[in-house]
């Protein structure tokens, strides 16, 4: 385990899709994302807190978009689409990364909470400017070139019930 100093400048980013899909794919139960905040920031200093969020115009949503904004998160939301086939998709994986690496010299870590393999490149890039990169997400699905290249995988499913709401 990397030795974590409390003077540490941390942004906390958190890919609210993936984590949601995990834990209701293998635990059929919502994240408890105030826990993924006190657990990412691990008493070291917070820069920032951004979750990033997709709306899909169901009538809990604003609700759950206020208590993010209440446990501490800056809440970015981005509107669902929907294509000329009907299906819809609503990603955040550009808005991330061009947000931790504006970031980056502002932060010593970056904690990034998804287990999303398209990440590699970011962790790798934003290594490459010394900035230390930490991943929280659920390690059954989490991508293994992500855990590979990170400087700290924090596996969520060694304690996921501390990290759910059921």
């Amino acid at each position: 385990m990397i030795q974590l100093y409390r003077w540490q400048r941390v942004g906390i980013f958190v890919d609210t899709q993936n984590l949601y899909y995990s834990a209701k794919n293998l635990y059929g139960a919502k994240v408890d994302f105030r826990k993924v905040l006190e657990v990412g920031l691990n008493q070291r200093q917070l820069i920032r807190a951004i979750i990033y969020v997709i709306k899909a115009d169901i009538p809990e949503e604003e609700g759950f978009f206020e208590a993010l904004r209440n446990i501490g998160y800056e809440v970015k939301i981005k509107e669902l689409r929907t294509y000329y086939d009907g299906t819809k998709r609503g990603d955040w994986d550009m808005g991330i990364a061009i947000d931790t690496i504006k970031m980056a010299e502002k932060l010593d870590t970056v904690v990034l909470v998804s287990g999303d393999g398209d990440f590699v490149a970011l962790v790798d890039h934003l290594k490459a400017k010394g900035v230390n990169v930490e991943v929280m997400a659920f390690g059954k699905s989490t991508s293994s070139d992500l855990k590979r290249v990170v400087n700290e995988f924090i596996d969520l499913d060694m304690n996921y019930e501390n990290f759910l709401i059921r």
